[in-house]
């Protein structure tokens, strides 16, 4: 069976501004790598945080079948958020004052429920070969909503 890994990563120019994320989905079998997939998108204006969870909601969304996933990001908010802080808001109702793109956490939520998920942290632009290309498609998902860019 298959080993899956999930490198993600969001960009922002500005804060907000133009975002983009990016996923490189990873199958491995004894460390050898049997399928790749890369995913990118954006927003024309956003804020780098919410671009790092459309990263990892995206790289979930896109599995046709519950599986186990580790995902990789260099997002501490992400990871912080989603094995940590979450128990505390839905405990609340989701009414933390001040909580910020909850409509985002919310669908993490429901999008890792049908998975077996664990979640890696990995420090950002420290030469880690998939965050790097997991960035790469971060700025590719960005390039088209930068200003003197041709909307698509």
């Amino acid at each position: 069976m298959a080993d899956l890994f999930a490198y993600t990563d969001g960009a922002c120019s500005g804060n907000p501004g133009p975002g983009g994320w990016g996923v490189l989905m990873r199958a491995t079998e004894d460390g050898t790598i049997v399928k790749e997939r890369e995913l990118s998108g954006g927003e024309a204006l956003t804020t780098n945080n919410r671009m790092e969870l459309c990263a990892a909601i995206a790289a979930l969304e896109t599995l046709s079948k519950p599986s186990t996933i580790t995902i990789v990001t260099d997002s501490a908010y992400v990871k912080d958020g989603i094995t940590t802080w979450i128990h505390d808001w839905k405990r609340k109702g989701w009414t933390k004052k001040g909580l910020k793109n909850i409509d985002l956490w919310q669908r993490l939520d429901a999008a890792q429920a049908r998975h077996q998920v664990t979640w890696e942290w990995v420090k950002g632009h420290a030469g880690h070969p998939e965050n790097e290309r997991a960035d790469e498609l971060a700025r590719a998902g960005m390039a088209p909503f930068k200003p003197g860019k041709a909307r698509p």
